[in-house]
């Protein structure tokens, strides 16, 4: 296959079982088309990976291991790898395919619901911790990683391929980008060694841009935007959107902490507040209250001043009381 070969050139062609319709994405590594098998005129979506990769043998040998890991990986909220192939030099996997996903959601409708979005983390919450559990950790958490299905759950997809990338630059000392500037982790920033909190802060990112619409750290240099991972703190998100409620505040920053050790300690234990949250919410609507009303935590000062307050006011009617009986004697 020649190097330059382009993705629109693919379009129309078979590769193994699949004819390519469209092109519907793309990194640094591979495009992503929407194809059918031919067999049963099913839909996929196919990963193809760049030609300038797929012939260098050392980087298509990971990228066909981490997919075939990923591929054995059975979890609601991860994305199915169904097939991996090679074929006249092109190597490619195929995914169920699924027409949405968080990134073009937000462009189209905007922050989600408070409702939606504990849901969504929840979901890839799940699916992280699964996957943590299996010792893989995604390395690119973001919008569009995390597709949705018919009934509105989320599952992530992409999972062991920035891994395949970062085994292919120890291994060569190739200079490649891992993971997506703005979504990052500080440790990851900086080039340290990784575990499942740093997903936890890509996906505090996440939540933090699905629930304000922005994102904390924003700049075109590369440079400056590790900077501002690592150091700067991110601006609280109901400065951006003060309808959010605290608690849900508190969970996307702790998942940004700067340093691993002040996040959660796991995807499980994130999963837990989450549960925990979203059966606070069930009473909430049982009760008809409004999720401030329960989710602001408590100012003991203030509801100590309140009880003094309203114990002088009972003392001076108390007093009031005698005064009036004596007086009528």
């Amino acid at each position: 296959m020649h190097s330059e070969l382009s993705p629109e050139e693919l379009l129309g062609t078979t590769v193994g079982a699949y004819a390519l319709d469209r092109l519907i994405g793309q990194g640094g590594f591979a495009w992503v088309f929407v194809a059918r098998r031919q067999d049963d005129g099913s839909i996929v979506a196919l990963k193809v990976l760049k030609p300038r990769y797929a012939g260098d043998p050392e980087f298509e040998r990971r990228f066909r291991n981490e997919a075939k890991v990923a591929s054995e990986f059975n979890h609601p909220n991860i994305v199915r790898i169904l097939d991996i192939g090679r074929t006249d030099q092109i190597t490619y996997f195929a995914m169920d395919y699924y027409p949405d996903n968080l990134s073009s959601r937000l462009e189209r409708e905007g922050p989600l619901p408070e409702a939606a979005l504990i849901r969504m983390a929840r979901e890839v919450g799940s699916a992280l911790h699964f996957a943590h559990q299996a010792g893989i950790v995604h390395r690119d958490i973001k919008p569009g990683n995390i597709m949705f299905t018919a009934e509105g759950a989320a599952v992530v997809t992409d999972f062991g391929i920035a891994r395949a990338v970062s085994g292919y630059v120890s291994a060569t000392g190739v200079n490649l980008t891992i993971g997506t500037p703005h979504y990052v982790s500080p440790e990851q920033a900086q080039g340290q060694k990784l575990d499942g909190r740093s997903d936890l802060y890509s996906l505090g990112v996440t939540l933090y841009k699905a629930a304000t619409g922005q994102l904390p750290f924003r700049s075109s240099d590369w440079f400056e935007l590790a900077r501002m991972h690592v150091e700067v703190p991110p601006p609280p998100p109901r400065s951006k959107r003060p309808e959010l409620s605290r608690r849900l505040e508190r969970v996307i920053l702790k998942c940004l902490a700067k340093h691993p050790d002040d996040r959660y300690r796991s995807a499980a234990e994130l999963l837990a507040e989450l549960e925990s949250m979203e059966d606070q919410a069930r009473k909430t609507e049982s009760f008809g209250l409004a999720p401030a009303e329960i989710s602001a935590p408590i100012d003991r000062t203030a509801l100590k001043r309140w009880i003094l307050a309203i114990a002088a006011i009972l003392v001076m009617l108390a007093v009031a009381a005698i005064v009036v009986a004596v007086g009528r004697r």
